[in-house]
């Protein structure tokens, strides 16, 4: 007896229901093709509609339990799409949960569309259970929000008032996720959604209709907005947006380089290149390509004749990898020039000069600054591969000679991994149709030192530089890169504290598309990053384990087990290559041992 009143309540119609299918259609039908829901009680109606609007074959569906997760995988996907997914959540802690995906979406210029559930306003403010002040929970970290009114209405059609302004505010809330309002940046948009009971019911007959319109409509959405999205940050496309382009034609008088940090895509490397500058190109910027690539840029920006003699930096994306490019950027008496992209405005001397896009006049080179550059570069190129069988030592028919190459190659196949060998492997294995992620860890360091030119599609949380939901960023890339049938595999190269930071990412449901991922992990058993700062030569050795290292013993393999993930164990280069290329199953995490 205790379910029927239950169950009549479910079977009977709901303005919550009616009210999230109409919001949740229009977002659809705008183009959105991803939601990512963590489950809860007051945000059961959206999930449902979520559910029906899954079985119908309109949007990709990712349930995970934990919201930071959740948050994390709508930035991978927001990432890789250039179009926003849907954030599901319910009240309480669960919204705040989502802060820090926001944070990284802001100040990355990412976006992304949540839907918290709400109490009713009579609920706020009086001890009720779940309840908090949600609404402005995100700050200015979102580019708009809104507070809605309660539904209401039950909808038997489709097109009352209450779904008109619903449809509306999705409306709105997709344009100011995608940019075209606030100066034309993307990132993070909040709705709170506050429901009455019954909490849901039965869904609206008309939503058959409106997911079979969602499916065709947003499917053309997706890819035409995609595509103008693509073609603004190229400057192509001028959004929606009361500030006039700033559009410069850059004389060739001035030495220059050209700086890409992170997000900054291949339009560093067309200036570069129509410039005849040198590149200055960051492992995570998506623009460590081309001719005029410079090889251990760190140095040479220490250098009186180079980096000394700059006059004038154009930046793309978010420099963050090294203080050489930072202290450049802070000099005065040096003209910057910073393309604006998606993410935060760079001003790191306050006089730097915001632009939207870059030519180049006509006239001729400056061949010798760039030379100067490129010679030093040739010197700083570094080459950590594993040299290649000595095929005539092998082939040998001198016994002594012949032995001599294969005991080389016995103690080749046996070195150990280094941090050094370790990305080179990775880096090496990682084709364009792939995707890369790497995590803020020790090993992007060591890669942006060291690796040389490829174009391969990277990416990095390099907004806030965190080491909050790197696998789970991983996993929203892969969903959305393979959604569709898309090809290669998604690598994710991080250290063993970011890992067990997001370990609660690898949860993954069977009802889900299976990923092609892999998560590489150099396991020191530590947080080592704190080597390179001051604090290494300054504290006690005792304190900085204690407090700074955070040293470990957790068992990676059994995580993996307990998580159903494939493992690997990788000590050597051989082993490693083995690791990356092999044709078992698609979700793997390969341990690679390091020293502290």
């Amino acid at each position: 007896m205790g379910t029927e009143p239950e169950s009549a309540a479910r079977a009977q119609p709901s303005p919550a229901t009616d009210a999230a299918a109409a919001l949740l259609a229009h977002l659809v039908g705008r183009g959105i093709r991803h939601v990512v829901l963590s489950p809860g009680s007051r945000s059961q109606a959206l999930a449902l509609v979520a559910a029906e609007l899954e079985r119908r074959g309109t949007i990709a569906l990712h349930v995970r339990i934990d919201e930071r997760v959740a948050g994390f995988v709508a930035l991978g996907i927001g990432r890789e799409t250039g179009m926003p997914a849907a954030v599901i959540c319910t009240s309480g802690t669960a919204t705040a949960n989502l802060l820090p995906a926001v944070l990284e979406a802001d100040h990355s210029g990412v976006p992304m569309v949540l839907l918290t559930a709400d109490r009713p306003p009579e609920l706020r403010g009086i001890g009720a259970n779940q309840t908090t002040r949600q609404h402005g929970i995100y700050g200015d970290h979102v580019r708009w929000q809104r507070d809605l009114a309660v539904p209401t209405e039950v909808d038997d059609t489709g097109s009352s008032a209450q779904a008109a302004a619903l449809c509306a505010v999705a409306d709105e809330a997709m344009d100011a996720a995608l940019g075209f309002a606030r100066d034309g940046a993307p990132g993070p948009v909040h709705l709170n959604l506050p429901y009455r009971e019954p909490l849901s019911g039965t869904l609206p007959a008309w939503l058959a209709s409106a997911a079979r319109r969602g499916s065709d409509v947003s499917s053309a959405a997706e890819r035409g907005r995609a595509a103008t999205e693509l073609r603004r940050r190229a400057g192509d496309v001028a959004p929606r947006r009361a500030r006039p382009r700033a559009e410069v034609v850059l004389d060739r008088g001035p030495r220059t380089i050209v700086i890409a940090g992170a997000g900054a895509g291949p339009g560093a490397e067309d200036l570069a290149y129509a410039g005849g500058w040198p590149l200055v190109a960051e492992i995570v910027s998506g623009a460590r390509f081309g001719r005029h690539l410079v090889h251990g840029y760190r140095d040479l920006l220490r250098e009186p004749e180079l980096g000394g003699r700059v006059q004038r930096a154009v930046v793309f994306g978010h420099p963050t990898l090294s203080r050489e490019v930072t202290a450049l950027l802070q000099r005065s008496g040096i003209e910057v020039l910073a393309v604006r992209g998606p993410g935060e405005a760079l001003n790191l001397n306050g006089a730097t000069v915001p632009i939207d896009a870059a030519t180049v006049a006509d006239g001729p080179a400056d061949r010798d600054w760039l030379g100067q550059w490129l010679r030093a570069s040739r010197a700083h190129a570094v080459d950590v591969a594993p040299r290649a069988p000595d095929a005539d030592g092998l082939s040998s028919a001198v016994p002594k000679v012949r032995l001599t190459a294969l005991s080389a190659e016995v103690e080749l196949m046996r070195t150990p991994l280094t941090r050094e060998l370790l990305v080179d492997g990775v880096w090496r294995a990682t084709w364009p149709h792939d995707r890369l992620v790497f995590g803020s860890s020790r090993l992007v360091r060591v890669a942006d030192g060291i690796l040389p030119g490829k174009k391969v599609p990277v990416h990095s949380n390099r907004g806030l530089a965190g080491i909050d939901g790197t696998i789970a960023t991983a996993i929203g890339i892969a969903a959305a890169s393979q959604a569709d049938g898309g090809a290669g595999l998604t690598r994710v190269l991080l250290g063993d504290l970011a890992l067990l930071h997001d370990i609660g990412a690898l949860l993954l449901s069977a009802a889900e598309p299976d990923l092609r991922i892999q998560i590489i992990v150099g396991n020191d058993g530590g947080g080592t990053i704190f080597d390179g700062l001051e604090v290494g030569a300054t504290a006690d050795a005792a304190a900085i384990d204690r407090v700074l290292y955070t040293p470990h013993e957790v068992a990676i393999e059994q995580l993996a087990a307990g998580y159903g993930w494939e493992y690997q164990r990788a000590t050597t280069r051989a082993e490693l290559d083995q690791a990356l290329t092999g044709t078992a199953g698609d979700r793997r995490i390969i341990e690679v041992p390091l020293p502290r």
